[in-house]
């Protein structure tokens, strides 16, 4: 808190839930803001998430931490008549509040931006929805799977020809919606900067789908013609596909025009420039799987390490596909500060994934581990202004439950 950072003395509640929301929130953690975690007596269900299938079943709620780093929590039971002095309290303190609560249960709980402006007119509300504020469907629920996934049409992209639509990897639509809330949340407090204003600012899980398949949206409003869905054994280049080296890696292969001579002598195979299959445009269209079939063969005799020196050689480009165990073996993670020490969140997880964002000049806040659920409750109500008497009767109404110690 401390930290003299970009947002050093920014203050941030954090009301959201699950991913998106407070992944917002982490991204400002993690250049010195001030995030309060709010949560109700059960906690935030992300806390069990680790045990929940299909997400990667572990012992330690590293979901949690990820998603919660560096901020404090308070819970607060919004059922309760006396939680809105506290609700005032933080809304008065804070310039930034986040959110992604429905606006059905919203508004029952006086959450809305109506609600709290009054207090806090310099306040920047952040509201994050499955499928935006307005339409038929504004007030369903949405996750990542079926407000970005597939809804906006991606997860119909994301599979080869004869394939059924597959699960997608869980949290990546909400990641990329938390970088959108954040963008939102920033463009608003330079705004504040300049105007003194606070503002209203949105995004939806939708809406960042869509920005995400947003070539392809665009082509189907230009009316463009689209390739059928891509068939590895037929593609519709083969210098464009997924190959398999000699030790089972997978590599996608992009080829560009101006590198189909330098590669085709790499791969010792100069005489695929000359044969009449290939010659031209259209007899290298009705050849596609011959070809093909061809580079199977040549890249599945080496090994990717192989594959590596000779792609390098000749500056073309390819990525070894990689599962999340291999990933995290990956050097460009710690030398790029993709991956970075963990402090204090016990078990196994001493490192954390940073956010995706670096200024240079700036040293991001040393990760610290998440809080456990009230843990820092009675702290945060006597700083925005309870004292003891009122901390009690808080308790006494429910408002405040007891806190627990730090754990998921």
């Amino acid at each position: 808190m401390t930290t003299d950072n970009i947002f050093s003395g920014l203050k941030v509640v954090d009301f959201s839930s699950f991913v998106a929301g407070p992944s917002a929130a982490v991204i400002l953690s993690d250049f010195g803001a001030d995030v309060i975690k709010v949560e109700p007596p059960t906690g935030d269900p992300w806390r069990h998430g680790h045990q929940v299938a299909p997400q990667p079943l572990a012992e330690d709620p590293y979901q949690w931490h990820l998603a919660n780093r560096n901020k404090r929590s308070i819970a607060l039971d919004l059922k309760s008549p006396s939680a809105q002095q506290v609700l005032q309290k933080l809304v008065t303190w804070a310039d930034v509040f986040v959110v992604n609560t429905p606006h059905h249960a919203r508004a029952k709980l006086k959450l809305e931006y109506s609600d709290v402006v009054e207090w806090n007119p310099r306040l920047i509300y952040a509201d994050l929805t499955g499928f935006g504020e307005n339409g038929p469907d504004a007030n369903l629920p949405g996750f990542d799977i079926t407000s970005y996934w597939a809804r906006s049409g991606l997860l119909s992209m994301t599979r080869d020809a004869g394939a059924p639509p597959t699960w997608p990897v869980g949290g990546s639509g909400d990641n990329a919606a938390a970088m959108g809330l954040y963008s939102a949340i920033v463009t608003a407090l330079y705004r504040r900067e300049r105007t003194g204003k606070g503002a209203y600012v949105t995004t939806s899980l939708l809406a960042e789908g869509v920005w995400s398949a947003s070539v392809s949206i665009q082509g189907a409003l230009a009316g463009a013609k689209f390739a059928a869905p891509h068939d590895r054994e037929n593609p519709s280049n083969a210098g464009l596909n997924i190959y398999k080296a000699s030790d089972g890696t997978w590599f996608a292969l992009i080829i560009t025009p101006d590198k189909v001579a330098d590669v085709a002598k790499a791969i010792g195979r100069e005489d695929l420039l000359s044969d009449p299959r290939f010659s031209d445009r259209a007899k290298l269209a009705a050849n596609r799987p011959q070809l093909t079939a061809i580079l199977d063969q040549v890249f599945g005799a080496q090994p990717m390490a192989h594959w590596y020196d000779v792609f390098n050689g000749v500056h073309v480009t390819f990525g070894a596909i990689r599962g999340p165990q291999e990933v995290i073996q990956d050097p460009q993670l710690r030398l790029n500060d993709i991956v970075v020490p963990l402090e204090g969140a016990g078990g196994k997880l001493t490192e954390t994934i940073s956010s995706p964002i670096q200024v240079h000049g700036v040293t991001k806040v040393p990760a610290r581990g998440a809080p456990g659920l009230g843990e820092h409750t009675e702290e945060i109500l006597r700083q925005v202004g309870f004292d003891a008497r009122g901390i009690d009767s808080l308790r006494v109404s429910g408002a405040v439950p007891k806190a627990q110690e730090r754990a998921a």
